[in-house]
């Protein structure tokens, strides 16, 4: 028998074609077809956006009247960015 791909003489209970690799008969199931990921460069936009409000927020409560609403605000902006991170690197394993 022939091959279907590349035209080779192979042999008749061939499963796959020695030469090309192509294989001899259709497939019994279908591809699953693979999602596209997001931007990964997104993730980590955010988590730098974050952590610059959270510089801000840090230096805005040296000259606030309140600056421990500013603090507090800082460290729940670092916090986010941490947890933003830890689950965009495990993700990826």
């Amino acid at each position: 028998m022939l091959c279907k791909h590349c035209g080779t003489e192979i042999a008749d209970k061939a499963i796959i074609c020695f030469r090309c690799g192509a294989g001899t008969t259709d497939p019994v199931r279908k591809a699953v077809p693979v999602r596209p990921r997001r931007n990964p460069l997104l993730g980590f936009v955010v988590v730098a956006v974050l952590l610059l409000l959270a510089l801000y927020m840090g230096q805005a409560s040296r000259t606030a009247a309140d600056p421990d609403t500013y603090q507090t605000v800082a460290g729940l902006l670092v916090g986010a960015a941490l947890v933003i991170f830890i689950l965009r690197v495990v993700r990826r394993r």
